[in-house]
């Protein structure tokens, strides 16, 4: 026991010291291993998404395909042939019907989107022009100023120089006691030429604003005028109920069965190539022009930045009519909701 205490001294190196590198590459193992596990639940969740994807697309197609075999069947039975035919002419008339109000939207917004783009520049020229004019006044009034106070700099220091005698020394005092003004009025004019110099140099440089799109205005009347050529439209049809049967074949996806007989199919889809054909004579710009001022003169908006009216108020336009249309805009006729501005 005596023995081994007095080996007590001794220090074995039982542990192995870690070199200092080895916990910084440890820290840095651990650290990609939670960023690769951050990485692989990402791309998990990404792979759900995409297989939730797939079935919704899966389930689509099947849909479409079933109405594809139902649509065959149809069209290779005698019955079930012109009830479909019926069908997707009326959908045929009815996108006709928003395709022409889309179509006026366009032209329309084009000939205002121009006009008020005009106006918005000559006006921007006006103000440049106002602009320029005044910083070109006041660079002319600065460098004045700083001619002046140059020259009345200029005629003090003369006088200064002739004053060199031995009796001039009060004189010279009171001289130098100018000079210190004019030395300043001079710099601060010189300061004053400076700033009107970069203003009108940033005048120059400075780039137009951005056209901020059509006015309240100018969408307001635009969609009143796509309200009354729809007015039109319904009026060209008013003695014959394809509107109400193309409006019910553009809200089903699948084909009605309710347009009677073979016979009385048959006069209906003659009924609609005369619909199509009457929907291709174009609006007179009066008339437009004249259903687009009753319709301004009751429309009423729910708040001020709104660009669409209540149809309550378009129907007191409609019953001042001698050929009354329906309420376009309250039936949501040829989808005008989705054809206006917003």
């Amino acid at each position: 026991m005596n023995s081994l205490s007095q080996l007590g001294f001794l220090k074995l190196p039982f542990r192995r010291s870690v070199p200092a590198g080895e916990d910084t590459r440890v820290l840095a193992l651990f650290r990609n291993r939670a960023e690769l596990k951050k990485s692989f639940g990402e791309l998990q969740d990404e792979v759900y998404r995409l297989r939730d994807r797939i079935k919704q697309q899966e389930g689509a197609t099947s849909r479409v395909q079933d109405m594809l075999d139902n649509l065959e069947r149809r069209l290779g039975s005698g019955e079930g042939a012109y009830p479909a035919l019926v069908f997707y002419q009326l959908r045929a008339l009815w996108q006709s019907g928003r395709q022409l109000l889309s179509q006026l939207e366009r032209d329309l917004s084009r000939q205002q989107d121009e006009r008020e783009r005009r106006a918005h520049v000559a006006e921007h020229n006006r103000q440049l022009f106002a602009r320029r004019e005044e910083l070109a006044a006041a660079l002319h009034s600065a460098e004045g100023i700083a001619a002046a106070a140059r020259q009345h700099l200029s005629v003090l220091q003369g006088k200064r120089v002739q004053l060199n005698r031995l009796w001039h020394y009060f004189k010279r005092r009171e001289l130098e006691q100018r000079l210190q003004p004019a030395r300043q009025a001079l710099a601060e004019a010189d300061l004053a030429v400076g700033a009107a110099r970069i203003a009108h140099e940033q005048l120059a440089a400075e780039v137009p604003p951005e056209f901020p799109g059509l006015s309240l205005e100018a969408r307001r009347a635009i969609n009143l005028a796509i309200i009354a050529y729809a007015e039109v439209l319904c009026l060209r049809l008013a003695k014959s109920p394809l509107i109400a049967l193309a409006k019910d074949a553009a809200t089903h996806a699948e084909v009605r069965d309710e347009y009677g007989t073979q016979q009385e199919c048959e006069a209906l889809i003659a009924a609609i190539a005369k619909a199509q054909a009457a929907f291709q004579v174009r609006c007179p710009p009066a008339e437009l022009k004249e259903r687009s001022e009753r319709l301004r003169l009751t429309a009423r908006y729910r708040h001020p930045q709104d660009t669409t009216p209540t149809p309550e108020s378009l129907g007191l336009a409609t019953a001042q009519d001698v050929a009354r249309p329906p309420n376009v805009l309250g039936e949501d006729l040829f989808d005008l909701f989705r054809v206006m501005l917003r």
